[in-house]
């Protein structure tokens, strides 16, 4: 257990981050799914939607600090690599 006054805030600090970053990459994990099957599927206006959907969140995890930033852009070349193939 915490013994000082400021390791106490960090460990409440700990428990909301947690239960926030587990939300984000929930939701990340279920629009990448999305995506990935409108890519299987082969319907461009679906990836297409699905894949702006996705790298939106993905930019947004990295502001709060969820996501690397080379994660997120790695996961938008892989939506523009899908969605602009030719």
């Amino acid at each position: 257990m915490a013994n000082t006054k400021s390791a106490i805030k960090a460990a409440r600090k700990a428990v909301r981050l947690t239960t926030r970053n587990k939300g984000v990459k929930t939701r990340l994990k279920s629009l990448h799914k999305k995506f990935e099957a409108a890519v299987a599927a082969k319907d461009a206006a679906a990836a297409k939607a699905a894949g702006s959907a996705y790298a939106s969140a993905m930019g947004r995890a990295v502001k709060s600090g969820v996501v690397h930033r080379n994660a997120a852009s790695r996961a938008s070349a892989h939506v523009a690599k899908a969605v602009f193939a030719k």
